[in-house]
């Protein structure tokens, strides 16, 4: 693992970090509204046996997310792993630690007996998509969505 970087489950005390990662994904922002209510959701999130969502640091500074979630399928008799979010802070882009998150979230995955891992991924990340089809992973399909708000 590259140097100073370590990988571990995230944490309650992880919330303002993991929602500035995911802002810099293109998630929504925090605001003064929102804010209790998305907190109260992240700490339902890393409490959950069925999550085992992940940071990255780098000498003590987040740098890197991958929200894991261990989920069933109706036609499979194991679980399937399915991360719905995967962000490095830019400036740590090539560094590694995309990979460590991703292979360690591949191992949690395997130690749950999970049946595959899957990942959904916005069209505009060209450089994203190279690095999962490097990682082993195919391209098998599209998502659909209706916003409801």
């Amino acid at each position: 693992m590259a140097e100073g970087l370590i990988i571990r489950r995230m944490e309650p005390q992880d919330f303002e970090a993991v929602t500035a990662l995911l802002a810099e994904l293109g998630r929504p922002r925090l605001t003064e509204g929102t804010r209790q209510a998305v907190q109260t959701v992240f700490l339902q999130h890393v409490a959950d046996a069925n999550v085992g969502s992940l940071l990255a640091e780098r000498d003590g500074v987040p740098i890197g997310v991958l929200s894991l979630h261990f989920r069933p399928r109706l036609n499979e008799p194991t679980l399937e792993g399915y991360v719905p979010d995967l962000i490095v802070t830019e400036g740590e882009h090539g560094s590694g630690a995309a990979t460590a998150l991703f292979r360690r979230a591949v191992e949690l995955a395997r130690e749950r007996g999970c049946h595959r891992l899957t990942l959904e991924s916005g069209y505009q990340r060209q450089r994203a998509h190279r690095f999962y089809i490097r990682e082993g992973m195919t391209d098998a399909g599209k998502y659909f969505v209706l916003p409801l708000r």
